[in-house]
């Protein structure tokens, strides 16, 4: 039996933040994955090596971790004021679905650096030294990220210093800018919180009732306090991951959020919906060892986060949901902002299982309501390898 030989696309491996994904260029993709549909996502779960009943990942980009499960495709925007559209898709592990329906804010980092390597940004705008500042349409929830990616002798500077925790090697700071960033959510009707309640008491049959404040920043997040839940804040990966009646609790709780916030239409919907929204449980400053050995002080940060992506307790945090974290402890009253103590703040540091990370936003109210102008926070980013992907050719 004769069967179709592998096709190879260009592609870019590159880490952004505290994940790592496949990125393309539109063009470069099938003519029929070129456009939103089962093609296209069929291609991208062969290229990460999904869905994988093992786990592993191992016959694709994928690294079995929600932070390495991720595709990327940009291309040259037709938006007046934009360089290029960023479209993110993450990836299932062990199932075969691609979520469209979130940002990675951490991959938002390497976006700008992808698009001036390959020559979407004007090479008139790029210095021999310097920083260019890349405005990216951000296609999946319709909002802007203006990247400021620093140039050395007229190409992407990757090498630097700027240490982020999370990531082994330091690296050249990318400073982002995510503006406007309530995000407009079916049944949100694009408002910061969904429910119109800063804190709400979110009922879970089976599990129990928290209060929790629920926000559009970013990315669609669940925010609960950490003693509601059994929990200090300080807690690593190997202490909820591998408890699988812990995951299910975490998860209840996230789908019936879900809910609560209009994102889905049945709690059932949640299992095909596990990129958004976020659960994060949250705790008043205390002093813990992070994942990489390092102490992290009480007085180093203003409040503890954990936060689930993909059925897991992720490792560091997502770069959205620390747009989330930014934009909550901006606002007086959320359950966010009195575990950092409380007040008006335009800026909090916040500490992860891998260390610490300081994000700002500034909020204001209007007529009862919150806007924030924008969150900002610094990341890192790097090629690690460019070339072209292989696939079996009934892929497309």
């Amino acid at each position: 039996m004769a069967h179709p030989p592998q096709i190879k696309i260009a592609a870019t491996y590159m880490r952004g933040g505290t994940s790592k994904g496949v990125f393309f260029r539109l063009q470069d993709l099938p003519a029929n994955a070129q456009v939103a549909g089962p093609a296209r996502d069929a291609l991208l779960l062969r290229v990460i090596g999904s869905p994988d009943p093992y786990g592993k990942q191992i016959d694709g980009m994928g690294g079995a971790t929600s932070s390495t499960s991720k595709a990327v495709i940009v291309a040259a925007s037709r938006r007046p004021g934009h360089d290029v559209d960023y479209l993110f898709g993450q990836v299932s592990i062990d199932s075969g679905f691609v979520d469209w329906s979130g940002n990675c804010g951490n991959l938002s980092a390497a976006v700008g650096p992808f698009a001036i390597n390959s020559g979407m940004v004007d090479p008139a705008r790029i210095p021999h030294d310097g920083v260019v500042t890349v405005r990216i349409w951000q296609a999946n929830i319709g909002k802007t990220i203006v990247a400021h990616v620093p140039v050395t002798s007229g190409a992407v500077q990757e090498t630097g210093d700027f240490e982020l925790d999370g990531v082994t090697f330091p690296a050249a700071e990318v400073r982002l800018e995510f503006l406007d960033p309530a995000a407009e959510e079916e049944g949100g009707g694009g408002a910061m919180f969904p429910t119109g309640q800063l804190v709400d008491q979110l009922d879970v049959p089976g599990v129990g009732s928290f209060k929790a404040t629920m926000i559009n920043a970013g990315i669609p997040t669940i925010f609960v306090n950490a003693e509601d839940i059994g929990y200090l804040g300080t807690e690593l990966q190997d202490a909820i991951n591998g408890a699988p009646a812990a995951l299910a609790r975490l998860e209840a709780i996230r789908a019936h959020g879900a809910l609560r916030m209009g994102l889905i239409a049945h709690i059932d919907d949640a299992a095909r919906r596990q990129h958004t929204p976020k659960l994060a449980f949250v705790a008043a400053p205390a002093s813990y060892t992070s994942s990489s050995g390092k102490l992290v002080g009480q007085n180093d940060i203003d409040l503890l986060v954990r936060a689930v992506s993909m059925g897991k307790l992720h490792h560091a945090m997502m770069g959205t949901a620390a747009v989330a974290i930014g934009t909550a402890a901006a606002i007086p009253g959320t359950l966010v902002n009195l575990a950092a103590g409380g007040g008006a703040r335009t800026a909090v540091r916040f500490g992860h299982p891998s260390g610490i990370l300081r994000v700002g936003a500034e909020a204001s109210e209007q007529d009862g309501q919150w806007t924030v102008g924008k969150a900002i926070m610094s990341r890192s980013a790097r090629v690690l390898m460019d070339g072209w992907v292989r696939v079996p050719g009934e892929a497309t």
